[in-house]
């Protein structure tokens, strides 16, 4: 939850605006405000450490420099401030950017009329901590929970860590195109460019290659306009001043120019919802004939998938081992027909139902699957992983169990203000730290899938199952299913012994009451 969030929503209500969409609009327009004056902040700082910083990056020029949130908020009087909002900061709006984020912004109205209500809500903005974190995707979450859609569209906010997980397991490359079709505030793309950026620094100082990455490398659809708006603008925060973001309904018929034409998919599609089968593309429907949207999603990333391309996505549990028809033939089309590559079993906690205030929220049992979309088939063995910890405690508090620079699947070392711009350097865990931790784990075991773990027995955390198993098991793909329990021996007692020592007992206590009987019968 977005610190003093309720404090924001309920001042913005109280100075006129009623329609909760209204509140969540004028709230993103101003906090994208200071995060443009944090990323202004972010290139000032750059320059002066001698860090390469290219001109289209510049936000605000010298003459736009009363325009940047901290000159915004020495403003003392609320009526100047709200003019100058009104007639300067939102026309200055207006003119960032093409495509998506023109569009965007053009659509772009300040509606607060109260100048109290404006200072008041900016100075409570202020005083959020918006550094090294996700405040767009909490700001998501806080939107739903407003909202109450939360657990009833199947919505739920992927963690920071399992993102860079799975940005980590595709390792997308330079010139690959990259695509979510339910990108929500954009985390998936966000996370893979900026692992791209450090992964291809060099490449990217060419002109042209940096173009092309910007250009054509990420591509986002949302059904929610809202989530629309907050990812392109999360996307031009992160350097993309023509975001490929677009509100499209991705379960729907799609141009001919977006079918098989991706390399990589990184997605956690809705689980659940409402559906209107008749606005579902009959080529998914070919594959899926359901109403269940996770597994349309899966028919979808396939015609997205180009021959070659992967994709690792999130899918509730249930996906596994579902006994319809159209759960059965989803999976024998990944393990028949392309390359079934990985199942990761994750721990409950990590997606949460929202419960009422005296509850406890449940943990939904989610996994994901990696696969590459071959339409030949080629699944020898697929590597299954049982994730059994993530770094944080998996109750409702989620709480950290290692320092923050320990959490995650690429451990490192503190990061300090000196080295802040320098490629993190990586730490190994200890065995202790690992059972906190499994993404360091999985992630080399992950890569090590076709060499040393196809030696590992099912006993252990992560095995191997070969195709013909998956097959003579109808095809279900729950880790349960093959996992193999050992019992351990113990030595046990011979029952005759046990039953001699309960005699010997027996005759011990008949003697003791023998023996305060007869003092009893003395003493009287």
């Amino acid at each position: 939850m977005i610190d003093n969030g309720d404090s924001i929503w309920e001042t913005l209500k109280s100075g006129g605006i009623s329609n909760p969409m209204d509140v969540i609009e004028q709230f993103t327009y101003l906090l994208f405000i200071r995060q443009l004056d944090e990323r202004q902040n972010e290139l000032d700082q750059k320059k002066l450490l001698g860090v390469p910083v290219h001109d289209e990056e510049i936000i605000f020029t010298t003459e736009q420099e009363d325009l940047r949130w901290k000159n915004l908020m020495q403003i003392g009087d609320p009526t100047e401030l709200h003019e100058t909002m009104a007639t300067r900061v939102f026309p200055f709006l207006k003119t960032m950017g093409t495509g998506t984020l023109a569009a965007l912004f053009q659509d772009a109205s300040f509606g607060i009329s109260s100048p109290s209500t404006l200072r008041k809500t900016m100075e409570l903005i202020n005083d959020l901590d918006i550094k090294n974190r996700d405040i767009t995707g909490e700001l998501y979450e806080y939107m739903l929970s407003k909202l109450a859609t939360s657990g009833t569209n199947g919505q739920f906010r992927t963690p920071q860590h399992i993102i860079d997980l799975l940005v980590e397991l595709m390792a997308p490359k330079l010139g690959e195109r990259i695509i979510d079709p339910a990108c929500g505030t954009a985390g998936f793309l966000i996370n893979a460019s900026e692992w791209m950026k450090r992964t291809y620094r060099e490449d990217l100082y060419n002109t042209n290659e940096r173009e092309r990455f910007y250009r054509d490398t990420f591509t986002g659809y949302d059904f929610d306009r809202s989530m629309v708006r907050i990812a392109a603008m999360n996307s031009y925060m992160h350097g993309f001043e023509k975001p490929n973001i677009s509100y499209r309904d991705s379960l729907g018929e799609l141009p001919l120019e977006e079918q098989a034409v991706y390399d990589v998919i990184l997605a956690n599609p809705p689980f659940s919802g409402s559906l209107d089968v008749e606005r579902v593309d009959p080529v998914i429907r070919k594959l899926a004939n359901t109403k269940k949207t996770e597994l349309l999603f899966l028919a979808r990333f396939l015609t997205l998938l180009k021959v070659g391309g992967r994709a690792a996505v999130i899918v509730p549990e249930g996906v596994l081992f579902g006994s319809t028809k159209a759960h059965k033939i989803l999976r024998k089309e990944l393990v028949e027909n392309q390359k079934l590559d990985a199942v990761i079993k994750l721990p409950s906690g990590i997606f949460r139902l929202p419960s009422s205030k005296s509850q406890s929220s449940s943990g939904v049992s989610t996994a994901v699957l990696c696969f590459t979309k071959t339409d030949s088939g080629g699944t020898d063995e697929v590597w299954f992983y049982d994730m059994l910890a993530d770094g944080r405690s998996l109750d409702d508090k989620r709480t950290p169990l290692l320092p923050e620079n320990l959490l995650g699947p690429t451990p490192h070392k503190p990061v300090t203000a000196e080295n802040q711009f320098e490629d993190p350097t990586p730490v190994q865990l200890t065995d202790e730290q690992l059972a906190k931790n499994n993404l360091p784990d999985l992630l080399a075991r992950f890569r090590n899938r076709t060499t040393t773990e196809p030696g590992r027995a099912r006993t252990e955390q992560s095995f191997t199952v070969s195709v013909d198993d998956i097959r003579a098991a109808d095809y279900e793909l729950s880790m349960n299913r093959y996992k193999e329990i050992v019992f351990e021996d113990e030595d046990t007692r011979d029952p005759k012994d046990i039953l001699n020592e309960i005699t010997q007992l027996d005759r011990e206590i008949a003697d003791a009451l023998s023996t305060v009987s007869g003092l009893l019968g003395g003493a009287s």
